[in-house]
């Protein structure tokens, strides 16, 4: 297996995953979070989806990795307790960060693969400062 963070590729270079990888990779991923808040016993806030985090199979199939800043709670409660910040620079939710943007929730990891989304499409990390961003 291999971590997604591997395969920043940029759609113009040759070895370019395609969009339709792309896409079912996109799919698993959520699936995979989706799972997290559902389908298990007690609800799993990640609270750390990025690449680096995503891992690969021969065929690409995506499995959410490093479970060391999640958090259980039951899945009656939509709303959890932290003492501080969780996850990575660029992936994590306003809420998170800031309490002045509302509460922390399973809608924390929703922002995060958003943030994992842009830099699939875009072909480079989000935190990525030395390019240049204007279309």
């Amino acid at each position: 297996m291999g971590r997604y963070n591997n395969t920043y590729l940029p759609p113009d270079t040759d070895c370019f995953l395609g969009w339709k990888n792309l896409q079912d990779i996109a799919l698993g991923i959520a699936k995979g979070i989706q799972y997290l808040r559902q389908g298990c016993d007690q609800r799993i806030l990640h609270f750390d989806i990025k690449p680096h985090n995503v891992l690969l199979d021969h065929n690409f199939t995506p499995r959410i990795s490093d479970f060391g800043l999640a958090k259980l709670c039951s899945k009656d409660r939509s709303i959890v307790s932290m003492t501080n910040a969780r996850g990575t620079m660029g992936y994590i939710a306003p809420e998170v960060f800031s309490r002045n943007f509302g509460n922390v929730s399973y809608k924390s990891d929703v922002y995060s693969f958003g943030m994992l989304l842009l830099e699939m499409v875009g072909g480079r990390k989000i935190t990525d400062v030395t390019k240049d961003n204007t279309s």
